[in-house]
Protein backbone atom coordinates (compact mmCIF):
# COMPACT_ATOMS: atom_id res chain seq x y z
CA UNK A 1 0.00 0.00 0.00
CA UNK A 2 1.31 3.29 -0.80
CA UNK A 3 -0.58 5.67 0.32
CA UNK A 4 -0.66 5.16 4.00
CA UNK A 5 -3.27 7.61 6.39
CA UNK A 6 -4.31 7.26 9.76
CA UNK A 7 -7.16 4.99 8.76
CA UNK A 8 -5.21 2.76 6.45
CA UNK A 9 -2.14 2.07 8.41
CA UNK A 10 -3.47 -0.75 10.49
CA UNK A 11 -5.04 -2.50 7.86
CA UNK A 12 -1.63 -2.56 5.77
CA UNK A 13 0.51 -3.77 8.60
CA UNK A 14 -2.28 -6.25 9.50
CA UNK A 15 -2.60 -7.73 5.80
CA UNK A 16 1.31 -7.77 5.42
CA UNK A 17 1.56 -11.10 7.21
CA UNK A 18 2.38 -13.97 5.45
CA UNK A 19 -0.82 -16.01 5.08
CA UNK A 20 1.72 -19.35 5.36
CA UNK A 21 2.63 -18.51 9.50
CA UNK A 22 -0.07 -20.87 11.77
CA UNK A 23 -3.39 -19.32 12.63
CA UNK A 24 -3.11 -19.07 15.67
CA UNK A 25 0.34 -16.47 14.80
CA UNK A 26 -2.58 -14.27 12.78
CA UNK A 27 -5.51 -14.50 15.52
CA UNK A 28 -3.00 -12.97 18.13
CA UNK A 29 -0.74 -10.27 16.05
CA UNK A 30 -3.77 -9.27 14.10
CA UNK A 31 -5.90 -8.27 17.36
CA UNK A 32 -2.51 -7.19 19.06
CA UNK A 33 -1.71 -4.70 16.02
CA UNK A 34 -5.84 -3.26 16.36
CA UNK A 35 -5.71 -2.74 19.85
CA UNK A 36 -2.60 -1.20 19.89
CA UNK A 37 -3.54 1.36 17.24
CA UNK A 38 -6.68 1.83 18.42
CA UNK A 39 -4.82 2.71 21.90
CA UNK A 40 -2.53 5.34 20.13
CA UNK A 41 -5.88 6.26 18.53
CA UNK A 42 -7.18 6.70 21.85
CA UNK A 43 -4.77 9.02 23.55
CA UNK A 44 -3.68 10.56 20.75
CA UNK A 45 0.17 9.20 21.75
CA UNK A 46 2.98 12.15 21.42
CA UNK A 47 6.24 11.39 19.51
CA UNK A 48 7.78 12.58 23.09
CA UNK A 49 5.46 10.09 24.97
CA UNK A 50 6.42 7.00 22.19
CA UNK A 51 10.02 7.54 22.77
CA UNK A 52 9.54 7.80 26.55
CA UNK A 53 7.61 4.54 25.99
CA UNK A 54 10.79 2.95 24.32
CA UNK A 55 13.58 4.26 27.32
CA UNK A 56 10.93 2.86 29.87
CA UNK A 57 10.93 -0.78 28.04
CA UNK A 58 14.58 -0.11 27.49
CA UNK A 59 15.38 0.00 31.09
CA UNK A 60 13.04 -2.53 32.02
CA UNK A 61 15.42 -4.97 29.74
CA UNK A 62 18.23 -3.33 31.40
CA UNK A 63 17.82 -4.75 35.04
CA UNK A 64 16.50 -7.75 33.99
CA UNK A 65 18.49 -10.87 34.13
CA UNK A 66 18.43 -14.75 35.10
CA UNK A 67 17.00 -13.91 38.61
CA UNK A 68 14.53 -10.66 37.89
CA UNK A 69 12.66 -10.28 35.00
CA UNK A 70 11.56 -6.70 35.06
CA UNK A 71 8.54 -7.56 32.13
CA UNK A 72 6.88 -10.14 34.50
CA UNK A 73 7.02 -7.52 37.25
CA UNK A 74 5.49 -5.08 34.96
CA UNK A 75 2.72 -7.79 33.97
CA UNK A 76 2.17 -8.28 37.35
CA UNK A 77 1.29 -4.50 38.24
CA UNK A 78 -0.81 -4.10 34.96
CA UNK A 79 -2.59 -6.97 36.17
CA UNK A 80 -1.95 -8.72 33.06
CA UNK A 81 -0.43 -12.14 35.08
CA UNK A 82 -3.39 -12.58 37.60
CA UNK A 83 -5.94 -12.30 34.01
CA UNK A 84 -3.55 -14.90 31.98
CA UNK A 85 -4.14 -17.04 34.71
CA UNK A 86 -7.53 -16.94 34.98
CA UNK A 87 -8.57 -17.25 31.34
CA UNK A 88 -5.78 -20.63 31.10
CA UNK A 89 -7.01 -21.87 34.69
CA UNK A 90 -11.29 -21.21 34.61
CA UNK A 91 -12.55 -22.91 37.77
CA UNK A 92 -15.11 -25.82 35.98
CA UNK A 93 -15.29 -28.36 38.48
CA UNK A 94 -15.45 -26.95 42.06
CA UNK A 95 -11.63 -26.93 42.20
CA UNK A 96 -9.30 -24.65 44.18
CA UNK A 97 -8.74 -21.35 42.82
CA UNK A 98 -5.02 -20.32 41.10
CA UNK A 99 -3.47 -17.39 41.47
CA UNK A 100 0.21 -16.14 40.12
CA UNK A 101 3.03 -18.18 40.84
CA UNK A 102 5.43 -14.96 41.75
CA UNK A 103 9.00 -14.04 41.19
CA UNK A 104 10.41 -16.08 44.62
CA UNK A 105 9.72 -19.54 43.70
CA UNK A 106 12.49 -21.87 44.31
CA UNK A 107 12.98 -25.29 43.24
CA UNK A 108 13.93 -28.41 45.52
CA UNK A 109 12.98 -27.28 48.48
CA UNK A 110 13.69 -29.15 51.78
CA UNK A 111 11.23 -32.51 51.98
CA UNK A 112 10.05 -32.40 55.59
CA UNK A 113 7.53 -34.58 57.39
CA UNK A 114 4.15 -33.59 58.25
CA UNK A 115 3.76 -30.91 61.08
CA UNK A 116 7.60 -30.22 60.54
CA UNK A 117 8.35 -26.41 60.77
CA UNK A 118 9.85 -24.43 57.84
CA UNK A 119 11.77 -21.94 60.15
CA UNK A 120 14.82 -21.96 60.13
CA UNK A 121 16.00 -18.56 61.87
CA UNK A 122 14.09 -17.51 65.14
CA UNK A 123 12.04 -13.85 64.70
CA UNK A 124 11.51 -12.88 68.25
CA UNK A 125 7.92 -11.50 68.84
CA UNK A 126 6.55 -13.20 65.63
CA UNK A 127 3.55 -15.39 65.65
CA UNK A 128 3.92 -19.26 64.93
CA UNK A 129 1.14 -20.49 62.88
CA UNK A 130 0.25 -24.29 62.44
CA UNK A 131 -1.43 -24.75 58.98
CA UNK A 132 -3.07 -28.18 58.10
CA UNK A 133 -5.87 -28.99 56.30
CA UNK A 134 -7.02 -31.90 53.13
CA UNK A 135 -6.44 -32.28 49.55
CA UNK A 136 -9.37 -33.93 47.85
CA UNK A 137 -10.23 -34.34 44.20
CA UNK A 138 -13.53 -32.81 42.64
CA UNK A 139 -15.84 -35.50 43.85
CA UNK A 140 -14.54 -34.88 47.52
CA UNK A 141 -12.39 -38.06 47.95
CA UNK A 142 -9.17 -37.86 49.62
CA UNK A 143 -6.11 -37.34 47.74
CA UNK A 144 -2.61 -39.74 48.77
CA UNK A 145 0.76 -38.89 48.36
CA UNK A 146 0.38 -35.20 46.90
CA UNK A 147 3.07 -32.36 47.18
CA UNK A 148 2.72 -29.31 48.93
CA UNK A 149 5.69 -27.21 48.02
CA UNK A 150 5.72 -23.98 50.48
CA UNK A 151 6.74 -20.57 50.93
CA UNK A 152 6.65 -17.36 52.53
CA UNK A 153 8.63 -14.40 53.66
CA UNK A 154 10.03 -13.61 56.59
CA UNK A 155 8.95 -11.04 59.27
CA UNK A 156 10.98 -8.53 57.61
CA UNK A 157 9.36 -8.47 54.10
CA UNK A 158 12.05 -10.55 52.21
CA UNK A 159 12.63 -14.01 50.62
CA UNK A 160 15.43 -15.89 51.91
CA UNK A 161 17.51 -15.18 48.21
CA UNK A 162 17.03 -11.92 48.90
CA UNK A 163 18.03 -11.60 52.41
CA UNK A 164 22.03 -12.45 53.16
CA UNK A 165 20.94 -12.70 57.16
CA UNK A 166 18.66 -15.53 56.15
CA UNK A 167 19.47 -19.65 56.04
CA UNK A 168 19.26 -21.22 52.59
CA UNK A 169 15.82 -22.25 51.68
CA UNK A 170 13.92 -20.35 55.47
CA UNK A 171 10.48 -20.90 55.56
CA UNK A 172 10.12 -23.02 52.19
CA UNK A 173 9.59 -26.77 52.38
CA UNK A 174 8.08 -29.26 51.08
CA UNK A 175 5.15 -31.75 52.49
CA UNK A 176 3.44 -35.11 51.12
CA UNK A 177 -0.27 -35.46 52.35
CA UNK A 178 -1.30 -38.89 53.79
CA UNK A 179 -3.69 -41.70 53.00
CA UNK A 180 -6.34 -39.38 54.34
CA UNK A 181 -5.01 -36.59 51.88
CA UNK A 182 -3.80 -34.40 54.92
CA UNK A 183 -1.08 -32.38 55.55
CA UNK A 184 0.22 -29.92 58.30
CA UNK A 185 3.55 -27.63 58.57
CA UNK A 186 4.63 -24.63 61.08
CA UNK A 187 5.46 -21.56 59.23
CA UNK A 188 5.65 -17.83 60.28
CA UNK A 189 2.22 -15.74 60.00
CA UNK A 190 3.29 -14.00 56.93
CA UNK A 191 3.62 -10.19 56.68
CA UNK A 192 3.25 -7.43 54.01
CA UNK A 193 6.02 -6.69 51.60
CA UNK A 194 6.67 -4.12 48.60
CA UNK A 195 7.23 -5.77 45.33
CA UNK A 196 10.24 -4.56 43.96
CA UNK A 197 9.75 -0.84 42.99
CA UNK A 198 13.82 0.04 42.40
CA UNK A 199 13.07 -0.25 38.51
CA UNK A 200 11.18 0.27 35.72
CA UNK A 201 8.05 -1.57 37.74
CA UNK A 202 8.44 1.16 40.32
CA UNK A 203 8.61 3.91 37.42
CA UNK A 204 5.32 2.26 36.37
CA UNK A 205 3.85 1.89 40.09
CA UNK A 206 4.49 6.16 40.54
CA UNK A 207 3.11 6.81 36.72
CA UNK A 208 -0.10 4.77 38.22
CA UNK A 209 -0.29 6.50 41.44
CA UNK A 210 -0.24 2.80 43.41
CA UNK A 211 1.49 1.57 45.99
CA UNK A 212 4.11 -1.56 45.78
CA UNK A 213 2.60 -3.20 49.13
CA UNK A 214 1.48 -6.92 48.52
CA UNK A 215 -1.01 -8.33 51.35
CA UNK A 216 0.60 -10.90 53.47
CA UNK A 217 0.60 -14.73 52.29
CA UNK A 218 2.05 -18.25 51.89
CA UNK A 219 2.05 -19.34 48.55
CA UNK A 220 1.54 -22.85 47.57
CA UNK A 221 2.38 -25.17 44.91
CA UNK A 222 0.05 -28.42 45.10
CA UNK A 223 1.09 -31.43 42.38
CA UNK A 224 0.29 -35.14 42.19
CA UNK A 225 0.01 -37.08 38.86
CA UNK A 226 -3.03 -37.27 36.89
CA UNK A 227 -3.99 -34.04 38.32
CA UNK A 228 -3.84 -30.44 37.29
CA UNK A 229 -1.40 -28.74 39.81
CA UNK A 230 -2.50 -25.79 41.48
CA UNK A 231 -0.23 -22.60 42.11
CA UNK A 232 -2.10 -20.41 44.69
CA UNK A 233 -1.45 -17.86 47.64
CA UNK A 234 -3.50 -18.46 50.61
CA UNK A 235 -3.90 -15.01 52.51
CA UNK A 236 -4.14 -13.71 55.92
CA UNK A 237 -7.53 -12.59 56.52
CA UNK A 238 -6.34 -9.76 59.12
CA UNK A 239 -3.52 -8.73 57.03
CA UNK A 240 -3.48 -5.22 55.08
CA UNK A 241 -3.89 -4.24 51.66
CA UNK A 242 -6.02 -7.58 50.54
CA UNK A 243 -8.39 -4.78 49.48
CA UNK A 244 -5.61 -3.55 47.43
CA UNK A 245 -2.74 -5.71 46.45
CA UNK A 246 -0.17 -4.10 43.81
CA UNK A 247 -0.54 -7.30 41.59
CA UNK A 248 -4.38 -7.82 42.34
CA UNK A 249 -3.81 -11.56 42.69
CA UNK A 250 -6.46 -11.67 45.77
CA UNK A 251 -9.48 -13.98 45.58
CA UNK A 252 -11.93 -14.26 48.19
CA UNK A 253 -11.73 -18.07 48.12
CA UNK A 254 -8.19 -17.52 49.20
CA UNK A 255 -8.65 -16.17 52.09
CA UNK A 256 -7.93 -17.93 55.34
CA UNK A 257 -8.89 -17.48 58.93
CA UNK A 258 -5.68 -17.51 61.91
CA UNK A 259 -7.11 -18.58 65.18
CA UNK A 260 -6.03 -18.79 68.48
CA UNK A 261 -4.17 -22.12 69.20
CA UNK A 262 -3.40 -24.60 72.03
CA UNK A 263 -1.11 -26.57 70.01
CA UNK A 264 2.65 -26.50 72.13
CA UNK A 265 4.50 -23.88 70.15
CA UNK A 266 2.64 -22.36 68.08
CA UNK A 267 0.23 -19.21 68.38
CA UNK A 268 -2.09 -19.49 65.60
CA UNK A 269 -3.40 -22.36 63.36
CA UNK A 270 -4.91 -22.24 60.01
CA UNK A 271 -7.31 -25.01 58.88
CA UNK A 272 -7.45 -24.86 55.06
CA UNK A 273 -8.23 -27.44 52.32
CA UNK A 274 -7.66 -27.99 48.39
CA UNK A 275 -9.35 -28.93 45.93
CA UNK A 276 -7.76 -30.73 42.38
CA UNK A 277 -9.10 -31.23 39.12
CA UNK A 278 -7.80 -34.71 36.98
CA UNK A 279 -6.54 -33.62 33.99
CA UNK A 280 -9.10 -34.99 32.07
CA UNK A 281 -11.10 -32.55 33.16
CA UNK A 282 -8.78 -30.19 32.53
CA UNK A 283 -8.51 -30.72 28.83
CA UNK A 284 -12.25 -30.52 28.55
Amino acid sequence: MRNITIDTLTDAVTGAMSTDIPDRNTQIMTALLRHLHGFCKDVNLTHAEWLNACEFLRRAGDISDEKRNEFILIADILGVEVLVDMLDHKVTDGESESTVLGPFYRENAPVLPNGASIIQKDFPGHEKVYVHGQVRDTRGDPLPHVTIDVWEDAPNGLYEQQDPEQPDYNLRGRFETTTDGRFAFVCLRPEPYPIPYDGAAGELLTYMGHHPWRPGHIHFLISVPGYQPLITQIYDADTKYLDSDSVFAVKESLIGQMQPSGRDGVDLEMEFDFVLKQMAQAAE
